[in-house]
């Protein structure tokens, strides 16, 4: 292993690293299906084709923390950004469940891959839809379960093994709670709060993206308490800011640069805070009939954003993203944060932040 400056590894390399541990490990999945029938291949086939292509973000999390705390263990540290990574196909694949997509980045997910084969063997509508969210299903469950395995693989100390294993618990269960209310809150005749969904966004989103991983890399290379505290404090207003910047972009974005439609959020109704802000403006009271309208067409979308734009919501979603990215850079001010953690960790910022400029 290498010391001293060269430790800090190449984005490239971490994800070369990462990459290859997914690979061993569908690779013996693959292996152990085949014993139980081709048709159990082809859905551990599916799922690693899930994970492929991904910007292996909360691995990135893992490794600055871990390399900019001294640690030198690569192999290691890639078995517990590979967990998160795994973890982050499990819960993607079921909210696809839960909003009834087939499509993710223009293909069609674990869901519409199933969905549409059911099709080709002979099944029509619901039945081909059930078929395909049911394949998600069981195929979210294996991530979800093996997320675990890759911790205890990764050949790390009963102790650090054990602290690990109680961070990605922690990030399943507040992200089951955040997938709750985010339900709840859909399906609430009132449009919720801005604090309201803030809350929902940081359980949902932030624990498992951002808190998570920087604590986990932190554990893994024996940080001191205070440490991996306030990474986690990091890790909570950075992942609000993101989730905020994701809830633009799904309105206002590019999507070719997004892979996802900006009238889906629309059409679905989906509560953000863009929502929650344009609620109280009279611009979004003229036009609020047409947000949810799963027929929406194109020039109604249009309506939509301009009272977005008309109405301030969209600079104030901008400004508040701003303000929590802020609120997460001065957690790094702390006189116990390595001046190598806060220069791993200040791009981050600025890469949430780009999104939006």
């Amino acid at each position: 292993m290498m010391d001293g400056p060269d430790r800090l590894l190449t984005a490239t390399k971490r994800r070369e690293l990462v990459d290859a541990v997914l690979g061993r490990f569908f690779s013996l999945a693959r292996t152990r299906a085949a014993a139980l029938g081709p048709d159990y291949v082809e859905l551990w086939e599916a799922l690693e084709a899930n994970t492929v292509g991904g910007k292996r973000f909360r691995p990135r999390l893992v490794f600055s923390a871990y390399t900019a705390l001294g640690g030198c263990d690569d192999e290691a540290a890639a078995n517990v950004g590979a967990a998160f990574e795994l973890l982050h196909t499990a819960l993607i694949v079921h909210d696809d469940v839960i909003d009834r997509d087939f499509v993710r980045r223009g293909s069609p997910n674990i869901s519409g891959t199933y969905r549409d084969r059911a099709v080709r063997r002979g099944a029509t509508g619901a039945d081909a839809e059930h078929q395909g969210i049911s394949a998600a299903v069981i195929a979210g469950d294996l991530a979800l379960f093996n997320a675990y395995r890759l911790i205890d693989r990764s050949g790390v100390a009963d102790d650090v093994r054990s602290a690990l294993l109680d961070l990605l618990d922690e990030a399943m269960f507040a992200s089951a709670a955040g997938e709750l209310i985010d339900v709840d809150l859909a399906g609430a005749p009132e449009v919720p709060k801005v604090d309201d969904i803030l809350w929902m966004e940081r359980l949902k989103t932030a624990v498992y993206s951002f808190e998570g991983p920087l604590q986990a890399g932190a554990v893994l290379a024996g940080a001191a308490p205070a440490v991996v505290a306030t990474l986690g404090e990091f890790g909570r207003e950075m992942g609000i800011a993101y989730q905020i910047v994701d809830d633009v972009l799904g309105v206002f974005g590019a999507e070719e640069e997004t892979g996802k439609t900006t009238v889906g959020d629309l059409r679905e109704g989906k509560r953000t805070v863009l929502i929650a802000y344009a609620d109280s403006t009279p611009q979004w009271g003229a036009v609020s009939h047409l947000f949810g309208d799963p027929k929406l067409c194109d020039e109604d979308a249009s309506r939509l954003r301009g009272a977005l734009v008309d109405g301030g919501a969209r600079e104030f979603a901008e400004g508040l993203a701003r303000y929590y990215a802020n609120r997460a850079l001065a957690r790094l001010a702390e006189p116990h944060i390595p001046t190598a953690l806060r220069a791993e960790l200040h791009p981050v910022a600025d890469a949430v932040l780009s999104r939006v400029r």
